[in-house]
């Protein structure tokens, strides 16, 4: 059953222009900017919703996080007929950098606007009450609420719990890793929910956790060559599973599997599918967590005139998270990960968080 389950005012001027200096990554997307080539080669009746994307660091194109994001608003923008413009943040910027850039994008007449990362909430709690007709959503985050917010969360520590199962099945020294991109408390609920799915399958496994950066360097989610370097010291000290939280890192993580000739576990999308092809074989599975289901949501809801607001929770029960089954070799460990997915649903485990 749950097998393959796939979850204002104006500012300072000078901050403006620093924010749409981050916005490249979002040009050269299909839907990005007016989203308008896209709603013409579709079959639906036009919008007049412009959607607003702000993505955290890597953008378009981090085969992961955003790019889960991503998928949500190109299916929009293809079934719903709606606009666009992306913007992106860059490595070490302020929250009035995102203020700015979420500024932008209200000023523009984009509404819903989606900002996609927890690190977005300081620059909400500004913004938001500023554009109180502006309807705005944030990803992993549910620590500033309003009337205007939709707060996308995910029970992400569910998928993990799932592909620790996977993990302590796969592996053969008895030795598995964990690497968060970044020490926050999101990226510790992932880890916690890996931890308990390996020692609830076995508790003879040893488990090995690290984080490539710590608050508030959030570089961690974008280094590749830090997650490879990481990965390569689990490998080498006997670990032959590693799963990697951390974005656009994780890519480094295939690389260092790939010349260990072990497996990693991916994060947020089906990373068997979206990784590089010379590295895609070493990814066993993926711990899902289907942003791009909670991005359309909430464009949807905008269309139809009824915006999303207040807390929106995404688990095993909705489908909003589950773990991947595109590769093949991860079939013999599928019995096991479901039985969980049951378990976890009916309320008979709890998984920590």
């Amino acid at each position: 059953m749950f097998k393959g389950l796939k979850v204002a005012t104006l500012v300072v001027a000078g901050a403006l222009a620093l924010a749409a200096c981050g916005s490249s990554s979002s040009s050269s997307s299909p839907a990005a900017s007016s989203g308008s080539a896209s709603s013409t080669a579709s079959a639906c009746t036009p919008s007049d919703v412009k959607v607003g994307m702000a993505y955290d660091i890597g953008g378009r194109g981090d085969k992961s996080f955003n790019d889960s994001a991503a998928a949500g608003l190109d299916q929009a923008v293809k079934d719903l007929c709606v606009t666009s413009k992306e913007l992106s943040a860059v490595p070490n910027e302020t929250d009035a950098q995102k203020a700015a850039r979420l500024t932008l994008l209200a000023q523009g007449g984009y509404n819903p606007i989606v900002a996609v990362g927890f690190a977005y909430a300081p620059a909400l709690k500004l913004v938001a009450p500023k554009f109180p007709k502006v309807d705005f959503a944030i990803v992993d985050d549910s620590s500033y609420t309003a009337a205007n917010v939709a707060n996308l969360t995910f029970a992400a520590n569910q998928a993990s719990y799932l592909v620790g199962v996977i993990a302590a099945q796969a592996t053969k020294t008895k030795s598995v890793g964990y690497i968060g991109g970044v020490n926050v408390p999101l990226l510790v609920s992932f880890q916690k929910g890996f931890d308990a799915g390996v020692t609830a399958t076995d508790s003879a496994v040893k488990v090995t956790n690290k984080y490539l950066t710590q608050p508030p360097d959030f570089s961690g989610f974008n280094a590749p060559d830090k997650g490879k370097a990481t990965a390569a010291g689990m490998f080498d000290a006997g670990a032959d599973v590693v799963y990697a939280a951390a974005g656009g890192s994780g890519g480094g993580v295939f690389v260092a599997a790939k010349a260990a000739g072990t497996w990693a576990i991916g994060v947020d999308g089906d990373q068997y599918l979206s990784a590089d092809a010379a590295v895609k074989d070493v990814v066993l599975t993926s711990a899902l967590k289907n942003v791009n289901v909670a991005v359309f949501d909430v464009i949807d809801a905008s269309v139809k005139g009824s915006p999303l607001t207040g807390v929106q929770v995404y688990d095993l029960k909705n489908k909003g998270v589950g773990y991947s089954t595109s590769n093949p070799a991860v079939q013999p460990y599928t019995a096991k990960a479901d039985e969980a997915a049951a378990a976890i649903v009916a309320g008979t485990v709890t998984v920590p968080n």
